[in-house]
């Protein structure tokens, strides 16, 4: 039985009625590389001569959206959910890019000279889903066979165009498994330092897609190597200035960094990112280490935009990083605080890693991980015995002592030395005294 593509047979779709009013029409850039590759692309361009406004008048003012017009780029609805929906772009040449990121002016041209201003000749190449025929003018399905991340013609032209170019080269040689062209990676070398033109926003989109991806662990070493790395992240810079960084040796910090970095089993953005900030070099006493960390990633979480979500995730797994290794000789109050957090499994997973790496014991992990999964959810966080109100009825006025009674009171029930309201009551009592 054949597998159903709906967003597929879309995109042949619209090259069919592009093709049948008279226009050229291709698959173009990205998901021919998939395609050809024999994946399944994720969104699909098309490339045609026909103009924004025929375009617009192919397929109704109702089911497409200009995006683009300027520079010849219309979004097409699919008549259903599942259909998506496709980018299609007039055949283009492009002018300077003053900004180093958009182009000045656009021209309506060829198929040949539209591939010609594309990034990489894996994503420079031309297919027709109605023939079959790929149309490959700058040598795209050859690299393609050998397993060549190249930029297209002079690659300083190419990474002066949009500096975040030279981000996206690291990304497709390392999601690709593909290597880079000498040539196009010196020119990267040669420019890293411009990659501080680009909006961290940009910066960080790619960063996340490399980190979630299954070659994270390359795709860093690749940035390292290419001196991206120490300016995308300043941070590290200590630690990469560390002897043999190219080539870590176990002993050292990158070398752990790196391992636990490449053993994270599909970790979200969050756990990457934490992950590669573990090493930031600190003081050696482990709660300064950690406090000092947590100081220095809400930094890096600032620079780089995330959300503040985002954020308090990444910094409470690098400030809880040791909080589980003797898990056994904690009060059962702060075990079960640690264990009830939303990101915990996160943690658990980062802090064996990095136990792992450093060959140091697990126990202490091995237990909280037991000790979670065992015991049941009404145990580990029960409804609270008593509240402020309760506590103004028995007298107290709203104030600082509120928090301080409240918290002894929830360590004591945790503790599991308390269980009822009256006991926690009389607890209050006491501390009311």
């Amino acid at each position: 039985m054949t597998e159903s593509h709906p967003l597929r047979e879309f995109a042949t779709d619209v090259v069919r009625r592009l093709t049948d009013a008279g226009f050229v029409s291709l698959w173009a850039g990205g998901c021919v590389r998939d395609f050809m590759m024999g994946r399944v692309p994720k969104d699909y361009d098309i490339a045609t001569n026909a103009r924004p406004e025929q375009v617009r008048e192919i397929f109704g003012k109702r089911r497409t959206v200009p995006v683009g017009e300027s520079f010849g780029v219309i979004i097409v609805l699919g008549p259903t959910k599942s259909s998506g929906q496709v980018e299609v772009a007039t055949f283009r040449s492009e002018g300077d890019y003053t900004d180093g990121r958009r182009p000045d002016s656009v021209i309506f041209c060829t198929p040949e000279e539209d591939a010609a201003r594309r990034d990489f000749t894996i994503n420079g190449m031309f297919f027709d889903p109605l023939t079959e025929k790929l149309h490959d003018f700058v040598g795209g399905e050859r690299d393609l066979g050998e397993g060549i991340v190249r930029a297209i013609g002079d690659p300083r032209d190419r990474m002066s165009e949009d500096k975040l170019r030279m981000l996206r080269a690291v990304r497709f040689a390392a999601t690709l498994d593909f290597q880079l062209d000498e040539t196009t990676a010196q020119a990267v070398r040669d420019m890293a330092p411009e990659i501080r033109i680009v909006s961290w926003e940009r910066i960080t989109q790619e960063l996340k897609r490399m980190l979630v991806d299954q070659h994270r662990e390359r795709a860093i070493r690749i940035c390292h190597d290419l001196g991206l790395l120490e300016i995308i992240l300043p941070e590290l810079a200590p630690l990469l200035s560390e002897p043999s960084t190219l080539n870590p040796q176990p002993s050292t910090r990158w070398w752990h960094t790196l391992h636990v970095l490449g053993n994270l089993e599909s970790p979200g953005f969050e756990l990457a990112i934490a992950a590669l900030l573990l090493s930031v070099p600190s003081p050696s006493t482990q709660s300064k280490r950690d406090r000092d960390n947590a100081g220095t990633v809400r930094g890096v979480c600032r620079r780089l935009k995330l959300s503040n979500e985002e954020t308090d995730h990444i910094t409470w797994l690098v400030t809880n990083l040791h909080a589980l290794d003797d898990a056994p000789s904690l009060p059962l109050s702060q075990l079960k605080r640690l264990l009830v957090h939303e990101q915990v499994t996160d943690l658990l997973t980062l802090a064996r890693r990095t136990a792992l790496a450093e060959q140091r014991d697990t126990a202490g992990l091995d237990f909280a991980a037991a000790y979670l999964a065992n015991t049941p959810k009404e145990v580990l966080n029960p409804p609270e015995l008593l509240n402020g109100s309760d506590l103004q009825k028995l007298g107290l006025p709203p104030g600082p002592q509120f928090k301080e009674i409240l918290t002894a009171i929830r360590d004591a029930q945790l503790n599991e030395l308390i269980a009822t309201a009256d006991e926690a009551r009389a607890l209050a009592v006491t501390m009311l005294k």
